[in-house]
């Protein structure tokens, strides 16, 4: 029964990725238009307000009450969050405008092989030589999707990598909060914090938007609510093994949006960057279930 209930789980967790990386394209092609006509703090703030409205209106209305609703055993790890994720939209954002989504999605893609190399120091996993030689690999295309000598020394072509690096933070904290908080609980730290953190710059940076733009904004607080509430729900419910391989999908769809909507070029360094980077990634991923059901393997034989 147990076995069963498990595979359950990973189904809908490989399920919830799948649609993570889904409303995140979208997501992430409306934030490009956005951030070209608009200041990206602005947009980033106005979408942390949306979200920081909702969900504490769901825990307003929580039938044990808002306290208990957003009762928290991790609250240091929860205070960063939020902010950790909007300073990586914020960065993330900034890449779309300046380097276009294929080749920022391109290099985000490493995002998983940060998760192995930091989650010896914050979750205490043991990573093997194996995955630390795929992680070194997987930078090696990294630098193919750059063009070492051309692009990697200017300070664009770095933002996705620092996205990357934010978000691998962030995916792990996730984690490592689901050991004791449920995702609603998660869900609302995250939009809370985010926009207590947005505020101060965003105010800073107001401007007056188009009524277009404003259509867009809307879209962009929907895509942006229901993508994380659909991440942080996958962690809950499956390792992070399991289904983060699925998380690559979003490549594929944010490509084939820049490609269709703003008539982008799929260029050959940056398809064989993303296929060294994914691959290794794979690499690293497999290795860590191998290492964790050998680790399960003398309770299962009690």
């Amino acid at each position: 029964m147990s076995e069963m209930k498990a595979t359950q789980n990973t189904r809908a967790g490989i399920w919830l990725m799948i649609a993570t990386t889904f409303v995140f394209a979208m997501q992430d092609g409306i934030s490009r238009h956005l951030g070209t006509n608009n200041s990206i703090i602005m947009v980033v703030m106005l979408r942390f307000w949306f979200f920081a409205a909702v969900v504490t209106a769901v825990a307003a209305r929580a039938p044990q009450g808002f306290r208990a609703a957003i009762a928290t055993k991790h609250l240091g790890i929860q205070l960063i969050r939020g902010p950790l994720l909007a300073l990586e939209v914020c960065v993330m954002v900034l890449g779309f405008v300046k380097l276009g989504l294929i080749e920022s999605h391109a290099v985000f893609t490493c995002a998983p092989l940060l998760v192995a190399a930091l989650s010896g120091p914050i979750l205490g996993e043991r990573v093997g030589w194996r995955r630390w030689v795929a992680i070194g690999v997987g930078f090696l295309g990294v630098l193919v999707i750059l063009q070492p000598g051309v692009s990697v020394f200017s300070p664009w072509a770095l933002v996705p990598l620092l996205a990357a690096t934010l978000f691998a933070l962030y995916a792990l904290l996730t984690r490592s909060v689901a050991r004791g908080d449920s995702a609603s609980v998660s869900f609302f730290w995250t939009g809370v914090t985010g926009a207590v953190a947005m505020t101060p710059m965003g105010l800073y940076a107001m401007h007056p938007m188009t009524l277009p733009d404003w259509g867009w904004m809307a879209a962009l607080c929907c895509t942006a609510m229901i993508g994380h509430n659909l991440f942080i729900r996958s962690y809950a419910v499956a390792e992070a093994s399991a289904v983060q391989p699925f998380a690559y999908f979003q490549l594929a769809f944010a490509s084939i949006l820049a490609i269709v909507v703003f008539g982008e070029d799929l260029k050959t360094h940056v398809i064989l960057g993303a296929a060294i980077v994914v691959a290794a990634g794979l690499f690293t991923l497999w290795r860590q279930r191998v290492n964790e059901r050998r680790a399960n393997a003398p309770s299962a034989l009690k």
